[in-house]
């Protein structure tokens, strides 16, 4: 099987929240919107035969009443020819998984997941099996842990109340954890997200570590095997270091005697094959809009002449169908959402006689008239189906009665995972922060031999970054590759231990050692101290392999990281017998069974300023994205006054 692990705004937690989505999205009656919850059609067709799958007819959802309480995806063949039709397949037909509680269950070989699923693991005790840590097998739902409440290992499936014959539960010893892993886009884990990731990563590779016994009696720890992707990375050796804590980085495919050569890949010559070409536009004295509006109108009606000139709808191999489709690349949403209105109306009025523009002298101009369909978004305000909708449209070129598009409107969203090879125009609308978003961004387009990508760069001359690419722009582009900026991952640094240190303690306790993994148990830090003292050990141990310090600094690093985290364990030891003395109970969360006190808040949570500062250290984030808090900037004299904001600071 293959699982997707992403955030509950793109794939429901449990079956119950799939239902829900299924049922919404087809208007079922008496049906109870769940907000912020996923959808399991994630499939649009059958990867075997690429029939086309309807949610509502062919994605199936078992409650516990039928049985197995699965989410199953059938292929839409009416004939019945696919082995993953509901006819042919009466199990789960395509094997793909995409709700949390099963992938918990069924544990499938390969696993898709995103790095934000790392800040489940302090809150959800399940998390635990996808290490391998099972203690029985359920022939009807699967493998089993403490945390699944509703299957345990006994005799008998505790569920008889749904009228069908007991399930069998059987013992079954721990599997192996998971020995590969495949990072892609390794460029994007850096900064705060990838600090924070790096010190997850502290639980992760213990957790995936294992212990087996060599011939001559000597025990090895086998860690997994870490294959990292990126195309654009500057001191990969360095931010490999410090998120994986591997020394030895191999580079595949390795450089050989000839750059334009590796064997793997030849460079062909400009002059052979076109590759990208860029362009850059600016205007002394005009708004970014007005270069916006100018640039749009020209490259749709310049695309609409030689597609016509072409053959047009008739000739299913257009040469200008890849430029009839318009990317537009934003830095932020506020100027995507301004521009948006512009094509709207101003761009789609104009078009309709921009044809009619003749220069002196001439009587066939560079434009032909179009009218333009909608103008779509591919953001993160967007839902998840919509962004899924508008990728299959861009794939497809202008032909007669095609579902195609005119113009879609992106910020970063589209500079990974977009790889639709039809692609051939784009319009970067100001310089990218960084360049290796640049790279990644324009690379969408052009993708294809025989369909060269064309990107028009629309640039401010006011903003000093954007007018100097301008005026450097041949030389700059010639080689930007070495203007590719080096990553900064600091997992061990003081900000990123205060931050991350403690959720990164209790998700390593609670998913390495099985008698802390129910939410209820809690209140068992006090009476398994003892036993959480390797998580002590392997805090100072990644410290060693990760610190390039010498000497005295790396004892002084190394301590300093072991007293923080013996602390916690300390403090969470003492809060539980504090509990338990009081006769009261210890949750890891608000929402585990049970009532009472709980242990994690989030970082906001306004109870941390009326509770006791033992406990009010137990914070953890449900993002590693919310590691940029906004600060307010207060202005004082040098004697301590404040400034007063409406004084002037001159």
């Amino acid at each position: 099987r293959i699982g997707l692990w992403v955030g509950q705004k793109t794939t429901p937690n449990t079956n119950e929240q799939s239902a829900e989505s299924i049922h919404q999205a087809h208007g079922s009656k008496g049906y109870r919107a769940m907000r912020g919850s996923g959808s399991p059609s994630q499939l649009t067709n059958c990867p075997w035969c690429g029939t086309k799958i309807n949610p509502g007819q062919h994605i199936k959802v078992e409650s516990y009443a039928k049985g197995r309480c699965r989410t199953l995806t059938y292929c839409g063949d009416v004939l019945g020819n696919c082995p993953f039709t509901e006819r042919q397949s009466s199990k789960e037909g395509i094997p793909a998984i995409v709700v949390d509680e099963e992938i918990y269950r069924r544990l499938p070989t390969l696993l898709i997941a995103t790095v934000d699923k790392f800040a489940q693991m302090p809150w959800n005790g399940k998390v635990q099996m996808l290490f391998g840590q099972v203690e029985g097998y359920c022939e009807r739902h699967g493998f089993v842990s403490p945390e699944m409440e509703d299957v345990r290992p006994e005799s008998q499936h505790p569920r008889t109340r749904t009228g069908l014959p007991p399930a069998k539960v059987v013992l079954h010893s721990a599997l192996r954890p998971p020995d590969l892993m495949i990072q892609d886009e390794l460029h994007l884990i850096s900064g705060p997200l990838g600090t924070m990731v790096g010190l997850y990563e502290t639980a992760i590779d213990a957790l995936c570590s294992r212990e087996v016994t060599k011939p001559d009696g000597q025990k090895k720890t086998i860690r997994p095997k870490v294959v990292a992707s990126t195309a654009t990375v500057r001191r990969a050796e360095a931010q490999i270091k410090a998120l994986f804590c591997r020394n030895g980085v191999e580079i595949f495919p390795c450089p050989g005697p000839d750059r334009r050569d590796s064997y793997f890949a030849i460079t062909v010559p400009a002059k052979e094959t076109p590759g990208r070409l860029y362009a850059g536009v600016a205007a002394q004295g005009r708004s970014p809009k007005v270069i916006f509006l100018r640039t749009y109108l020209a490259l749709l009606g310049a695309a609409q002449k030689s597609f016509v000139a072409n053959g047009g709808l008739t000739n299913p191999q257009n040469p200008a169908d890849p430029y009839m489709t318009l990317t537009g690349y934003f830095n932020s949403l506020r100027e995507l959402g301004g521009c948006r209105r512009i094509a709207e109306d101003e761009v789609a009025s104009r078009l309709k006689d921009y044809g009619t523009r003749l220069r002196v002298g001439e009587t066939t101009g560079l434009f032909a008239r179009r009218d333009l369909k909608e103008v779509v978004e591919l953001t993160s305000r967007i839902s998840t189906a919509a962004v899924a909708k508008a990728k299959d449209r861009l794939a497809k070129g202008f032909l007669p009665k095609a579902d195609c598009l005119d113009i879609a409107l992106a910020t970063n969203m589209i500079s990974v995972g977009l790889d639709i090879s039809r692609l051939g125009l784009m319009a970067v609308f100001g310089q990218p922060k960084t360049t290796a978003e640049y790279i990644q961004a324009t690379s969408r387009v052009g993708r294809e031999e025989g369909k060269p990508g064309l990107i028009i760069t629309m640039l401010n001359v006011h903003k000093p970054r954007d007018r100097s690419h301008y005026e450097r722009f041949e030389a700059w582009h010639a080689s930007f590759y070495r203007s590719v900026e080096a990553t900064s991952v600091t997992p061990f640094s003081p900000r990123a231990l205060d931050r991350g240190l403690v959720e990164v303690a209790v998700a390593l306790s609670r998913q390495g050692w099985p008698g802390m993994t129910k939410g209820p148990n809690a209140i068992r830090a006090m009476e398994l101290r003892s036993n959480l003292s390797p998580v002590v050990d392997i805090f100072g141990h990644r410290v060693e392999q990760y610190a390039t310090l010498d000497g005295k600094e790396l004892q002084h690093r190394r301590d300093d990281v072991r007293g923080k985290v013996e602390d916690v364990l300390d403090d969470w030891a003492k809060i539980s017998k504090q509990q338990k003395d009081s006769g009261a109970s210890l949750r890891y969360q608000q929402y585990d069974d049970g009532t009472g006190p709980y242990l994690l808040r989030y970082p906001l949570d306004p109870d941390l300023e009326r509770i006791e500062s033992r406990a009010a250290q137990f914070k953890a984030h449900r993002s590693l994205r919310d590691v940029e808090p906004a600060c307010n900037l207060r202005l004082v004299e040098l004697n301590g006054s404040a400034i007063a904001p409406e004084e002037d600071q001159d």
